[in-house]
């Protein structure tokens, strides 16, 4: 009783908006008629002129837009007209990108696939991060070689060598490139940034930003990395919370699986967009794993000169230090 209230209430409410208006019709047969402001992978966000009201997807039936309006930039879908002047709502157009600095940033809608296919496209982004003490993963954010690995992979080391798996004729050839620079990093937030100039190097696959703040709690994510040191691994789990709360940080937990050498590696959506960085989990429990937000980066990227690394930094979080001389020890006469 109370539902079909609700449901009745809304119909009622909203025929103000009944000329030049968006439809969504409902499973339950009532319909809610205002201006859709936002379509979610699991919402519709609409104006009904007094509120705004937030329909899950599993309570719509088919949604017709107005066809007067279909200019708006904030339409993420298109309307056409059919024979019978009936309204029919046609797929989103293609997600696109669009370029922020040094990476890039998805923009509109992009398809759902399935992890294999998102692999097979994505796979030579991610690479093996090596240095004479520990091993990690990182992943490229641009074809000029640029790439984010977590802050500890590299801690206190200046050799560091990264293996890339670059695909030729159908097959996967490792290269490694050991001409590495370290061009910004922060401690405290766990990330890096370094670049590879190797005069050889050709241009690299990318991967693609997306927003963490858009992941709804269950939705599927999966992460490549070299746990162990078992290049090119791929585990598949879900969004398990995106505020959990550690050591005064914010961090994305995943019940996908994440070990040593996972670190600095990628946590992907099933649009293929990064929305984290895998950086930690707890040793003594299983599928609760931990990943940086992807806004958390992007911050760090956008303001990636305060975080230069220089030894002659002041503010720079982790320094080389000239060692110490040896003291001369003053000879007397016998």
């Amino acid at each position: 009783m109370r539902k079909a209230w609700f449901v009745a209430l809304l119909v009622l409410g909203c025929r103000v908006f009944a000329k030049g208006a968006d439809t969504v019709q409902l499973k339950s047969q009532g319909a809610v008629i205002g201006t859709i402001l936002a379509e979610k992978r699991d919402a519709v966000v609409m104006d009904l002129g007094y509120t705004v009201l937030v329909i899950p997807r599993n309570q719509i039936s088919t949604i017709s837009r107005d066809t007067t309006d279909v200019a708006r930039a904030s339409r993420k879908a298109s309307v056409r007209v059919s024979p019978d002047a009936a309204l029919v709502v046609e797929p989103a157009p293609p997600a696109t990108e669009a370029r922020s600095g040094l990476y890039a940033v998805a923009t509109g809608s992009s398809p759902v696939k399935n992890v294999r296919e998102l692999v097979e496209q994505l796979g030579q982004a991610v690479v093996q991060v090596k240095t004479p003490s520990a091993l990690g993963s990182g992943f490229f954010i641009n074809e000029d070689g640029f790439l984010l690995t977590n802050f500890h992979v590299i801690e206190g080391e200046t050799q560091i060598s990264v293996e890339v798996y670059h695909q030729k004729a159908g097959q996967l050839e490792r290269k490694t490139y050991k001409q590495v620079r370290i061009v910004a990093i922060n401690k405290f937030e766990d990330i890096a940034l370094m670049k590879i100039e190797d005069k050889d190097a050709p241009k690299f696959v990318k991967v693609r930003f997306g927003s963490a703040d858009a992941l709804a709690v269950g939705e599927r994510v999966f992460a490549i990395g070299s746990p162990m040191g078992l290049e090119r691994t791929v585990t598949e789990g879900i969004l398990s919370t995106k505020t959990r709360q550690l050591q005064g940080a914010l961090y994305l937990q995943t019940t996908t699986q994440i070990n040593p050498g996972n670190s600095g590696g990628p946590l992907f959506n099933l649009t293929g967009d990064v929305v984290g960085i895998t950086n930690m989990k707890i040793t003594f429990g299983e599928g609760l794993g931990f990943a940086i937000p992807i806004e958390s980066v992007k911050f760090f990227l956008d303001h990636r000169d305060a975080y230069a690394y220089a030894n002659d930094n002041p503010s720079n979080p982790f320094r080389y230090l000239e060692p110490p001389s040896r003291t001369k020890q003053a000879v007397t006469p016998e």
